[in-house]
């Protein structure tokens, strides 16, 4: 169930950024502390890139990445590294560890795949969230009413209307 619900909220972006205009895409956008669309695109992007990267080494650091520019300002680049991203999310579990530096202070937790695609997936709806800031200004495009809300809570207001 975890990949065809990170490909559902991966094919969401993609459908919205079909709608933008580059120009939109990378507009700075005062309810998003000034960020764009395209910079929390970026950050989707790149979080899931840094799992996949880090795959075979077994060690994950999401801070160590490369920050692609082109991916938080060009929609068609973006779509494409979300189409690789969605290519390359079917792998065995297997244990990794994740690496943070925090004060100055390095620490290494142990993890694994499927826990770190989870994280992804969350981590996913939750910019998705910030980005539906933005939408919501915006008349012309169209989202599901269910972009950037947690399945937990989608399924907790499905079982409300019964």
């Amino acid at each position: 169930m975890l990949l065809p619900s990170i490909n559902k909220s991966l094919n969401e972006l993609i459908s919205l950024l079909s709608q933008l205009t580059d120009c939109e895409y990378a507009k700075p956008c005062a309810a998003l502390s000034n960020s764009s669309i395209g910079e929390h695109t970026r950050h989707i992007v790149e979080m899931f890139q840094c799992l996949e990267n880090n795959y075979e080494l077994a060690l994950v650091n999401y801070d160590d990445r490369p920050r692609n520019a082109l991916i938080q300002t060009d929609t068609a680049f973006a779509v494409l590294q979300i189409q690789l991203v969605k290519e390359a999310l079917d792998k065995e579990n297997k244990e990794l560890e994740l690496e943070q530096i925090i004060d100055k202070e390095q620490l290494r937790i142990k993890s694994n795949y499927f826990r770190e695609l989870l994280y992804n997936l969350e981590h996913c709806i939750h910019h998705q969230a910030l980005i539906k800031v933005a939408i919501l200004q915006m008349e012309s495009i169209t989202i599901n009413d269910d972009f950037g809300v947690a399945r937990s809570t989608i399924e907790y207001r499905n079982k409300c209307v019964q």
